[in-house]
Formats: structure tokens, sequence, C-alpha cells
């Protein structure tokens, strides 16, 4: 890949973690050369607006002494690589090997994709024992080009809104600091190859859904060892299954609202992946569901220098590049404002806050609206209120299948074919026949079509 093509690609994928655009040149930019040299190194592109049109900028002498002279007034000193390509210029900055820089207007940083200043707690924060090459950025020499997906590329593309025709993974992973002196790093890994699992085994995912309040009874689990965007999504979609959902119907359309706000689930499950410990072996991201709360954890507690005091007043990324990863892809928040997002989405609804907790991993608990979360006798209580109603109205005893399908469709009135089916350990075919059943009883009808509608039991 030529220099200019990866200038192409880095305007192509936007403003990141090591990416930043400016129209043009003005003295300012110390404060993001130094930001850069504090975090992971990165480019700043000459002639190029936020929205990655190409204004231009044209490097002349004077220019390159003033970009130059602002570069060493930094402190510690900063040396910086300056190239012409076509319209834009690119000014290369290193990540700094004597950490913390400063220039004339204090200490910067980047965080996703802004410049940010650093207040002093943060300055003692983050860079205290510090890790010259943190387990992300590491060369993991296992993998090979062979081994990363271009489908997984693909999908990371579009979920970044990136239009990119030609697919080189070399050159995709190279622009977005994925690479290391030709090597896939740990990253890299993480988001792109075909089986993490094999060369970082330990980095998975376990959910599992509870009988009760307690770890004694499981009755739904799910295993995800694979890239970290399939983890998130995985992650999303079992918290979806497993917890009541209400309709309401606004205009024309109709809207699910889950008894605890999905974007709220979201941002802890994105936290989860963004600053889980990965040099844990042994210890896996973990969602929890009870009848009365659901649990998100990851290993690793808060990043060294921050204390429990400190929390939610600081934002320091264990891991910057999968959270610029992250960002690229819309799905956290910048600034770091997670953690207050989940306090103002719980009490927008009316809940309790969520309640964190940090040791030797992080976790955040939701405790789920009373009003629609099951109790640990609410089944039978079903069983016992379906039975009764229906006895009395039918005069016939229902099969067992076709009252586990009941009670089923009594806590999710959207529930599927397939699912009951593997709820109930039954054939697609043997699920159709009950439901059949159930509707020439007219104990049960479908309100609106089979894809978007739901079911609805008409005798109780």
């Amino acid at each position: 890949m030529t220099d200019a093509d990866r200038i192409n690609i880095l305007i192509k994928e936007g403003e990141g973690l090591t990416v930043e655009f400016k129209e043009h040149f003005t003295p300012r930019i110390d404060e993001d050369i130094v930001a850069f040299t504090n975090t992971k190194g990165g480019v700043i592109l000459l002639g190029v607006r936020d929205d990655r049109t190409v204004s231009g900028e044209k490097l002349t002498n004077d220019m390159k002494a003033r970009i130059n002279s602002v570069a060493r007034n930094c402190n510690p000193p900063v040396q910086v690589k300056i190239k012409q390509f076509q319209n834009v210029i690119a000014i290369e900055v290193p990540q700094g090997e004597e950490k913390p820089y400063n220039c004339s207007s204090g200490y910067f940083r980047r965080l996703d994709g802004t410049t940010q200043k650093m207040t002093n707690h943060e300055l003692r924060t983050m860079f205290q024992e510090h890790e010259k090459i943190s387990f992300e950025e590491k060369t993991n020499r296992s993998v090979s080009w062979k081994d990363i997906s271009r489908e997984k590329i693909r999908n990371f593309l579009k979920e970044a809104d990136i239009s990119i025709r030609k697919i080189i993974p070399q050159n995709i992973l190279t622009s977005l600091s994925l690479v290391q002196k030709g090597r896939i790093t740990n990253a890299g890994a993480l988001m792109f190859a075909s089986r993490v699992d094999k060369f970082i085994p330990h980095a998975e995912s376990i959910f599992a859904a509870f009988k009760g309040t307690d770890k004694t009874n499981i009755y739904d689990r799910h295993d995800v060892k694979d890239d970290l965007l399939i983890q998130f999504n995985e992650a999303v979609a079992f918290l979806k299954k497993h917890l009541n959902v209400r309709s309401e119907i606004r205009g024309f359309n109709r809207f699910d609202i889950y008894e605890i706000p999905l974007d709220a689930l979201r941002e802890a499950v994105v936290n989860a992946i963004v600053h889980r410990n990965y040099t844990i072996s042994g210890t896996s991201i973990y969602v929890r569901i009870f009848d009365d709360r659901v649990e998100i954890e990851n290993p690793g507690g808060l990043p060294n220098g921050i204390t429990k005091r400190d929390f939610a007043k600081s934002s320091v990324r264990r891991n910057p590049l999968i959270a610029d990863l992250f960002n690229r892809m819309g799905k956290v928040e910048r600034m770091g404002s997670g953690i207050e997002r989940m306090r103002e989405l719980m009490r927008d609804t009316g809940l309790k806050e969520p309640v964190f907790e940090m040791d030797e991993f992080f976790r955040v608990t939701f405790y789920r609206d009373p009003r629609y979360s099951l109790k640990t006798d609410s089944i039978e209580k079903v069983r016992t209120t379906i039975v009764k109603k229906l006895g009395e109205k039918l005069g016939e005893k229902l099969g067992e299948n076709e009252m586990k399908i009941l009670e089923i469709i009594n806590q999710n009135k959207f529930v599927t074919i397939p699912e009951l089916s593997k709820s109930l350990k039954i054939s697609t075919t043997a699920v159709e026949n009950n439901l059949a059943k159930l509707k020439a009883k007219k104990v049960l009808k479908r309100i609106g079509p089979d894809k978007g509608g739901h079911w609805e039991i008409v005798n109780v």
C-alpha cells in the first residue's frame, strides 16, 4: 500500500483515536500533537474537513518550518514527519516514550476521536504504573494475514458507515492502527480473526438466565467465543430474548419497550468489552439475568491509579484501540459519558439507578421493574390461573405442550415458533400442530402477520 493509498483510506474512515482532521494549519495543532504523543500516536491531516471532504492545503517551506517549530516547543520536544499528498498535508506523530508531554496550553490526550485537556487527576491516574505496551497493542505472532476474515472487516465497515470498494486487510488494519511492524496486534485479532478462540482462547462471553434470584437454577446459557462485535450483538440478543417487552402504538407504528432500557444495557455491554482486562486468562465477560435483576460483569476492576472515589469523574480507557473501533461503529459514547448515560436512562424510566461494583471484576447491576419482572413462583401462578379459567370455559383438559405454549406466550406474546421449539425441545412441526389445536379450541389467536404480529390468549 502506498502512502497516498493509506491517506485516502484514513479520510474515508474518518476521525478516530489516531486520526485528526484540520481544514487549515493553526499553531494550536500543538494540542493535537501532544494528545497523540500522550496516547497511541497518530496523524493530523491538514486540508480535510470534519465531514471527510478535502478542502486542500499546500505545504510550503514556511509552513513546514512552523509545524516543526510547534512540535519542538512541546515539552519534551516531539519529532514529527511532514509529507504532502496531493492536496493534503500529513503530520505523523509518534507515541511518546517520555510521557506525559505538554504544550503551552497544558496537557492533552486523545479520547476516541477528540483531543481533550487533561486534569491533574487524570495526569496522576492515566500514567501511574503505565505499561509501555498494552495487551491490545502487542503483536500476536500466531496470527497471520490468512487468519483475518474479510467478511468481518466488511461487517465492521458497514457498521461504521465506511465505504471502501476493495477490501485489502493489510491496508484496512494498518489504517486503524491494528498493525505494528507488519504484524497483527491482539486488538486486530480480537476484532477480525476468523477464529478468535484459536489465538486468544480466554476472550469469550458467557450469557446465562436463571430461575429465581440466585445461581441455583439455570434454564438458558449461551457461550460466545468469537470476535468482539459478534460478542456484543449476541449479548444484546440474549438480553432481548429474556426480558419482558410491552408495545406502544404511536401513530401507525408499533414500538417495543423493554422493561430495562435497551440503550442502558447496550452501554453496559460495550463498557464490559472496552474495559475488560484481556491479560487475565480463565475468566469471561458475563451477562446474568435473574428474576429481579440483570448483571453485566467483566474481568478487571478500575484501571491503575483510579480509586472508587474517582469513579465516573475521569474517563481512562483500558483498551483505547478497541474503544476507538466501537466508537467508529457508533456503539460507545464519546467523552466518557457512558456511566452517567446509564444512570439517566434508568432514572428517566422510573427505575432504580444501576449499581456499580469494582474489585478484581467490574460489575453493573440493573434492577428489573417489579411490575414486569417474573417472581420465583410466577410460572406456577400462570399455570394455575390458565388451567382454572380455561378449564371452566372449555370443559376439557389441555395437553402438556399446549399448556407450556400458553405459559410462554403469557410471558412473551411476540415469541416465535423456532423459539417455542427450542424452549419446549420439540420440533417446529409439533409446535405448529399444538398452535393449531389451541386456535381450533378458540384459546389462541394470531394478531397481525406472521412476521411482526403477536399472539393473544383469548379465553383468559
